[in-house]
C-alpha cells in the first residue's frame, strides 16, 4: 500500500483525512497525520468561548473520534525531506524520529504573526487555539474578582483593562464577544461600575475588517464605540512590558489582559525546514489543483492545501491572486485535495479549485453581528443568526453540531457560564501549598503577572 503524510490536522488537513477514508479501498493506501495536537481547532467558534456561549471542547474535534483508519501520530513535524520521502517528527518528552511516505500532504496551517515588540513573549496571548480562548475568558473573570475586592485606583484599573491588538476577523471577533461578556458581567459585580471598563483595539491600518467593503467595517467601528470601547486605528503598539502599553500616538495605559491577533505568518517548518519550493512569504507553492510546484517545475508526491500553501485564486478577475487564508478555503481545499489524490492514484486527472466567496460573517457578542455578500449587508441580530445558523452546519459531524446547538439553548435559558477555572492551569498548587494562606496568595500574585 502506498503511505500518505499528511503534516497538519487542521481544517485542510482533517478534511482531506476524512475524504480519504471514504474514497480510498481499505488496500489502497495508509493514511497517516501528523500534528501536535490531538484535535482539530474550529476557529470561528474561539470568539464565542472566550464569552462562555461555548463550551471550550466543543470548539474541538477529536482526530481519533472521527479518523477511525487513520493513524495519528501526536508530534511535532521539525522537518519535510521531500527528496528522501522523510520527515523528522519531535514527540512531546521523547525523541526526534524520522518517518517515512509516499505521498506527502502539506497543511501544516500559519502561525500568529509577531513583531519584535517589547514585552510581547510576556504579555501578549495569542486566539488562535482552544487553550489560549480559555485563557483569555479565565484572566478576564479572575481580573473581576481581584478587582472587585480593590478600592478604586491604578490596580484595579489595569485589572478591568483589556486590549486587542489587530483588527481582522479574529481579533475583531474575539474583542466585541469579550466587551459583551464584560458588560454583562457588570450586573454579578455591584462592586464594578460601567466606566471603569476599559477596552482598546488597536489597529495599525486605517480600518478593520479588511474582508468586508469600507462602510460596513466604518459601522462596525462605530458600534463597537458605541457599546464603550476604544478603537485606535493607525495605531501601532510601541511595548507592552510588564503589562504598561504604549501605542504610536503617545498614548499609554496598564492592561492586565494583551491579546495578539495581528494577522498570520508562515509556519517555521514550512518556511525554513523543507525542500520544497516555497514562495517570498514562506509559503508552499502550489498550484491550481494543489499539486506541490508550478506548471513548468512540477513535484511529484507532493500536495498542500490551506493556510501554508500559495495558491492562485482563479476566481479573482486579477491574474496572481492568492486564496485568502480562511476556513471556507481551507475546508474546501481539504476535500478536493482527497479527491485528487485519489484520481491520480487511480489513472484520473485532478481538478482545478475553484471557490467562489460565501460572504463574510462575524459576530459582535450576543445578538450582534454583520454579514455581507457583495453590496448585501445585513446588521443586528439576523446577521448574528446567521453567524450561527451557518456555523453549527459547518462544524464537522452530527455529534458536535448536536453538542454546540444544545449548549447554545441552554445559555438562552440560564445565560452564560461566568466560572473562572484558572487554577487548572497550575492544578498541583493547592496539594503542594497544603492550604496555607500564604502560599496560595503568593501563587495568586505569580499568576496575576505570568503568561496564561
Amino acid at each position: 500500500m502506498r503511505k500518505i503524510l499528511i503534516v497538519g490536522g487542521g481544517y485542510a488537513g482533517f478534511y482531506a483525512a476524512w475524504k480519504l477514508e471514504k474514497k480510498l479501498r481499505r488496500d489502497e493506501a495508509e493514511v497517516t497525520v501528523v500534528d501536535p495536537r490531538p484535535y482539530m481547532t474550529y476557529q470561528p467558534f474561539l470568539p464565542e468561548v472566550v464569552a462562555g456561549s461555548i463550551e471550550a471542547r466543543h470548539a474541538a474535534v477529536s482526530l481519533r473520534r472521527h479518523l477511525h483508519r487513520t493513524r495519528i501520530i501526536t508530534g511535532m513535524v521539525d522537518a519535510i525531506d521531500h527528496k528522501r520521502r522523510s520527515v523528522t517528527i519531535r514527540r512531546a518528552g521523547g525523541d526526534p524520529f524520522e518517518q517515512g511516505y509516499d505521498v506527502v500532504v502539506v497543511t501544516a496551517g500559519a502561525v500568529t504573526r509577531k513583531f519584535p515588540v517589547p514585552g510581547i513573549a510576556e504579555q501578549a496571548i495569542g486566539l488562535k487555539h482552544v487553550e489560549e480562548a480559555v485563557a483569555i475568558r479565565d484572566r478576564l473573570l479572575t481580573s473581576f474578582d481581584r478587582a472587585a475586592v480593590l478600592p478604586p485606583g491604578p490596580h484595579r484599573q489595569k485589572l478591568l483593562t483589556a486590549t486587542f491588538v489587530g483588527g481582522g476577523f479574529s481579533g475583531v471577533e474575539g474583542f466585541a464577544e469579550l466587551l459583551s461578556l464584560a458588560t454583562a458581567l457588570l450586573k454579578r459585580y455591584p462592586e464594578l461600575h460601567r466606566d471603569e471598563l476599559r477596552f482598546h483595539l488597536v489597529e495599525a491600518s486605517g480600518r478593520i475588517l479588511p474582508e468586508v467593503t469600507d462602510s460596513p467595517g466604518r459601522w462596525v467601528v462605530r458600534f463597537l464605540r458605541r457599546r464603550g470601547a476604544q478603537v485606535h486605528l493607525d495605531t501601532q503598539i510601541r511595548s507592552m512590558t510588564g503589562g504598561h502599553v504604549v501605542l504610536s500616538t503617545g498614548e499609554e495605559f496598564d492592561s492586565e489582559l494583551i491579546v495578539w491577533t495581528a494577522g498570520n505568518a508562515a509556519n517555521p517548518v514550512v518556511e525554513k525546514h523543507t525542500d520544497l519550493p516555497v514562495d517570498e512569504r514562506g509559503f508552499v507553492v502550489a498550484r491550481p489543483d494543489l499539486r506541490v510546484g508550478t506548471d513548468a517545475e512540477p513535484v511529484p508526491d507532493a500536495w498542500a492545501a490551506g493556510d501554508d500553501a500559495a495558491i492562485e485564486d482563479l476566481t479573482s478577475p486579477i491574474p496572481g491572486t492568492r486564496t485568502v487564508p480562511n476556513a471556507q478555503h481551507a475546508v474546501r481545499q481539504g476535500k478536493l485535495l482527497a479527491r485528487n489524490i485519489v484520481a491520480t492514484m487511480r489513472s484520473g486527472k485532478p481538478k482545478n479549485y475553484r471557490h467562489h466567496s460565501l460572504g463574510s460573517i462575524a459576530t459582535l457578542g450576543i445578538g450582534h453581528g454583520i454579514f455581507q455578500y457583495r453590496r448585501l449587508v445585513i446588521k443586528g441580530p439576523i446577521a448574528w443568526l446567521m453567524h450561527r445558523g451557518y456555523h453549527v452546519l459547518a462544524v464537522p459531524s452530527w455529534e458536535r453540531k448536536v453538542r454546540v446547538l444544545v449548549i447554545w439553548l441552554t445559555a438562552g435559558l440560564f445565560g452564560r457560564d461566568i466560572l473562572s477555572l484558572a487554577s487548572v492551569q497550575h492544578p498541583r498548587d493547592a496539594f503542594v501549598d497544603g492550604g496555607e494562606p500564604a502560599a496560595l496568595l503568593n501563587r495568586t500574585s505569580q499568576d496575576r503577572t505570568s503568561p496564561c
